[in-house]
Formats: structure tokens, sequence, C-alpha cells
């Protein structure tokens, strides 16, 4: 058992006089710094033996793999201290914070040790920044006891928090290259809640971004908060960074953050903090599930990437020189290799180009391979734009955009690097998806069409464990209209309410598509029926409000176009409107089929064209209720 004696022998003053500690019998603490008895050994010792520490599974958004646990520290309150933060201000109050944490990391990694996929899985752990020294021997410690465990440092990932200020950015940067320098990974937690994040972001180039609780909680009703994730996001990954979502309690605020692009999550909706480790598994079926349900129903460009991907065989990160120098000796047509650590994950590239100061020199190839006096290949790795493949063609396209002089885009799968794509692979992935999306679109207005739709429904259907709705949109009195003015004012009226669909359709969410003519569908996943409903109705009003401006002014006084039936009879048509059949598809439904989707349709339509707000629904379950 680690002592405190030394650490104990000069108190600080404590940096606040609200700090405070409790004995065991719930007696304080004198302050320290104050002449009176301090802390034994002893009673240090019986209080990190009361100590605990839970876990919390990482994992991969797409797949539901567990990528690693937190370790989170419990039974503060059963050790006498107020909280968490109260146990870590007394620590720092009384000077021995830096031996505590090295206890406590002990103590995470015995626990990590009883996984029998620990040599499969990173470990998170907390880091108090008041403790980090530019030349401190933490990272150090930390090393040597990992090396009695057989842990590798790289599985090792420290979280830091804005919790307590850092000083001057550059200064942290130092002392987080201190940390890196020794093979740790580094994440910034809790980001979006301090003042300087994004230069935190800048000058530490951590390797995890932890997005806040705050961004996440009610993302999915809160188009702010997702501008601010996407665009977070979209920074992370042109900077390599892996951007993890916290505390994700939802399905829904699980299946925004996917469609915004984070790479890993974490919160309750996966699994609780628990201190038994038999309860810690290697794989979340429940979030493969999900994820699976979503790419069934959704576009996915997985296989038009998979096609282009062009596998460079990559360097290990512990790879000496020598054997880097001869890779490029052995294959002139390569001007780069990607880098991997001992997991397979990648950590960037090197490129010939750099090492040509070392090769051209008289002495710089012997030089650089000394391994007393050389620099390693970590010394030349340079950052790369990654994404994963499940990852749409569009975001890749925009990371890779935004990097200058960019080879292209590191692909992996479940943070594995699996294959690389270059520049001109990435523009005949856009090209093979713009000529796919072509064929199925409607001339005119450019939705989806018919195959699409019918591919929507289909799988809307299939997965039953999931809620839907669909929505049909027929135009009311459009052939008189069309016959008074004619096909091009008839051709804008339908793209009138094209681009009304595609607007108000959630855009993460909505599926807006042309059947043809005067005919549209809409499709909403992840939706409440309610706001469906809603947003299905307040589409037909606005329609039926702006289609208005396209009559004469004698036409809109008089609210009809007098004209003739199909047997020629002079009729009096009100002013063109729009009528929506809405479905329901509960999850937990029967199975039926596409032929039991139209038939409702067909039944709601009538409904609809008689209806104040020519608006009419209901649910697909047993009686069509």
């Amino acid at each position: 058992m680690f002592t405190l004696a030394n650490a104990l022998g000069e108190m600080p003053k404590p940096p606040s006089a609200h700090i405070r500690v409790l004995s065991r019998d719930h007696r304080p603490f004198p302050i320290p710094g104050r002449p009176s008895v301090q802390p034994s050994d002893d009673h240090w010792n019986e209080i990190l033996a009361t100590l605990d520490v839970a876990f919390q599974p990482i994992v991969n958004i797409h797949t539901g793999a567990c990528y690693g646990y937190e370790a989170l520290l419990r039974n503060t309150a059963e050790a006498g201290f107020e909280s968490i933060s109260d146990f870590f201000d007394t620590c720092h109050a009384l000077g021995v914070l830096t031996d505590v944490e090295m206890a406590l990391r002990e103590k995470a990694v015995a626990k990590f040790l009883q996984l029998d996929h620990w040599r499969q899985s990173k470990l998170f752990l907390n880091l108090d920044n008041r403790g980090l020294e530019l030349e401190g021997d933490l990272p150090l410690r930390t090393r040597k006891m990992l090396e009695r465990y057989g842990i590798e440092e790289s599985q090792v990932v420290f979280e830091v928090s804005e919790q307590h200020p850092f000083g001057q950015p550059n200064h942290a940067a130092a002392i987080f290259n201190h940390y890196k320098r020794n093979n740790f990974r580094l994440a910034i937690d809790d980001f979006g809640t301090g003042f300087s994040g994004l230069q935190l972001l800048y000058f530490a180039a951590p390797d995890f971004l932890k997005i806040d609780r705050f961004f996440v909680s009610d993302i999915a009703n809160d188009s702010k908060k997702k501008l601010f994730l996407s665009q977070i996001v979209n920074i992370a990954h042109l900077l390599g960074v892996v951007v993890l979502a916290e505390g994700v309690e939802t399905e829904r605020e699980y299946f925004v953050c996917k469609d915004i692009g984070c790479d890993l999550i974490q919160g309750y909706l996966v699994q609780y903090p628990d201190r038994d480790m038999s309860l810690m598994l290697p794989h979340y079926d429940h979030i493969d599930r999900m994820s699976r349900r979503e790419r069934r129903v959704a576009v996915s460009d997985q296989k038009l990437i998979a096609d282009q991907i062009a596998y460079v065989d990559p360097i290990r990160l512990d790879c000496t020189m020598e054997d880097v120098f001869e890779r490029f000796r052995a294959d002139k047509t390569v001007t780069f290799f990607p880098v991997v650590d001992a997991a397979g994950e990648p950590v960037g590239i090197v490129r010939e180009t750099e090492l040509k100061d070392y090769t051209y020199s008289l002495y710089g190839k012997a030089l650089i391979s000394n391994k007393t006096l050389g620099r390693r290949l970590k010394s030349f790795v340079t950052r790369c734009p990654m994404a994963d493949i499940n990852t749409r063609a569009e975001h890749i396209l925009q990371a890779y955009s935004a990097v200058e002089k960019s080879e292209g885009i590191i692909i992996v799968e479940d943070m594995k690097y699996v294959g690389f794509l270059s520049a001109h692979s990435l523009l005949r992935v856009i090209n093979e998806k713009n000529l796919a999306a072509a064929r199925d679109q409607n001339p005119l207005t450019k939705l989806a069409g018919n195959n699409l739709i019918h591919e929507y429904v289909s799988e809307a259907l299939g997965a039953i464990d999931s809620e839907f709705v669909l929505a049909y949109f027929d135009f009311d009195n459009f052939k008189p209209f069309n016959d008074k003015y004619g096909f091009r004012l008839g051709d804008r009226a339908i793209l009138l309410f094209a681009e009304l669909l595609a607007k108000t359709l959630p855009r993460d969410t909505g599926f807006p598509a042309h059947i043809g003519g005067d005919d549209f569908f809409g499709g909403f996943r992840r939706t409440d029926f309610d706001e469906a409903l809603r947003v299905s109705a307040e589409l037909c009003a606005t329609f039926s409000r702006d289609v208005e401006s396209f009559y004469d002014d004698e036409t809109r006084r008089l609210g009809h176009i007098v004209g003739q039936d199909r047997v020629g009879n002079v009729v009096r048509f009100p002013l063109m409107t729009i009528s929506a059949a809405v479905v329901h598809l509960p999850a937990g439904r029967p199975v039926y089929s596409v032929d039991d989707v139209s038939q409702l349709i067909a039944e709601l339509k009538k409904e609809a064209k008689k209806s104040p707000d020519h608006v009419a629904s209901a649910a697909l379950v047993s009686g069509h209720s």
C-alpha cells in the first residue's frame, strides 16, 4: 500500500477556505496549514481502501463494438467526503494530489485486467490538471506501473477538462506533449463547457474530443445544438480527432449524433456505470441493432466507398527508421504510408518528402537511424483526415477539401485502419452516387422518384421495431388551374410544393419524394406521430396560401375558377389546395405489405379532401384503427 508520509510532511495553504474533509466518524479534518493534528497515513490508506472504481463503456456508434471504458471514482461519501470534487480539492490542498491519483490509477488498472477482452480495449482515466507539471514524473510512474501489469501505454487515454484553469495554452500544450512522448493518448473532456476549449483543441492536438452532455441533451429538438455540434465534429475530423458524444440517453439523441458524424458514444443508452466488471461487454448488440435498422432505411454509401478504397500496407508506429527507409526504397511509386499503432488504429501518415532532408544529406540517414541520438517514427507522423467507412460521401469530401495538400482520407471500421481513399477515388465515389441519384430522381423537381419511394416504404414496413410516418400529398383542383393558366404555370405550382416539401421535412430524418404529376410523398423516421401530423398540416396550409399568388386578381377575388367538368357542364372550381393522407407505422406493429399501405392511403385521401384542414390520418395496425 502506498504511503503519504513524505507528502504530508509540509502542508501548503489551501486554495480556498471552503475545503473540508470529514473523518470516518464525520468529524471535520483540520484545515491544512493550521497547527493541528493532520490525518495519518493509516487513515489515508483506510480512505483509499474504501474508494472504488466503476466502469462505463465507450462504444462505436456504427457497430456497438466496445472501444474502451472510462474509470469513474466511487464511494467518496463512504470515505467521509462530501463529493468527488471535494475529495480531489482536499488532496490538492494537502499537497498529495499526485500520489492519490497514482493510487487510483492502480485501482483502475487492476479492475481493467478483470476483463477477458482488456487487450482489445482502451482505458480512459480522468486527469486533474492541477497535478500537471511540465517535468512531472507522473507519466513515467504510470508507464512503470503499466509495465508491471503488461498493459501498452497506447491503451491508456487520459481525459483532461477545463474544470480548473490551465494558464497559458502553449504551456498546457507542452505538458500534453510530455504525455504523448510517453505514448499515452489524450482526450479533451467536457468540450464546450469551458471558455478556452477551441484554444485547447488547437494547442493540445488531442486524439479524442468528448462532447459535453449539454450539447447532446435533447439535441433532436434543438436546431441550435445540432448546428454547434455539427461544426465541432467537422473541425475535429479535419484535425484527425475522434469525436465522442457523452451522456447519450435516448434513441433520438443517438440517431442525431450518428447523423452528424460522431464516432463514439457513452451514456445511459449504452450502459450505466457499474463496479461489477462481469457486466462490461465487448459488444453492445442493442446499439448495433439500432444502427443496422437505420442503415436499411437511410441511403448508405458504404459499398461505393468500399469499392474505391486502396489498401496501402501501413507502417507500425514502433517500426525502426531503417525499416521506414526500406519501405520507401522498395516501392518508389509510393510517396507516403499510413502509420498505425499496435492495435491497428491509424495515427497519421509519414511522407517521403519529410524524410528527404535526412536521406539527401551526407550523414542524415545514419544520424536518424542512431537509436541513441536519432528521431523516432512518431516525430515524422503527420495528422491526416479520417472517416469511418459508414460516413456519407459528402461528409468525407468536405473533410478532404478543407485540408490543403491532403493525399486523401484514411478509412477506418471499428476504429481500425482498413484502407485509404485518394482524391481521385473520392471523386469517383461522388460521381457514382450522383449518377445513381439522377437515375432515380423526378426530372422536374429532382426529388427522389418512384424506385426510391418503393424501397423506402418496403424498408420502413420491414423495420417493425421502429416508428415511421408516411404521408401522401395530392393536389386538389389542379386540372382546372392547369387548363386555365397552361402547363408552364402548372409546373411552377408543382415546383413550389416540391421546394416546400424539401424545406419543411426534417433535414436528417425526412424523405421528400415526387411520385409524379401532382402527387408527392413524404417519409418521417424517428419523428413523433403528432409532430409529423403537424408538419403535414402546415405544409398543406402553407401551399394553399402561397399558391394563391399564381392566380389573377379577379379569380382571387371570386375565390374560384369557372370551367367545364368532364362532360362539358359549366362548373365553379375552388382555388387549388393540397390534401394529405398520413399513415402511422408504430413500433411493434404486425408485418404489412405495400398493398396494405396503398389501400389505407386510398381511403384516407377521400377523407382528407372532405376535411376542413385537408388532412386525414390513421395507424396501420390490426383493423386499421
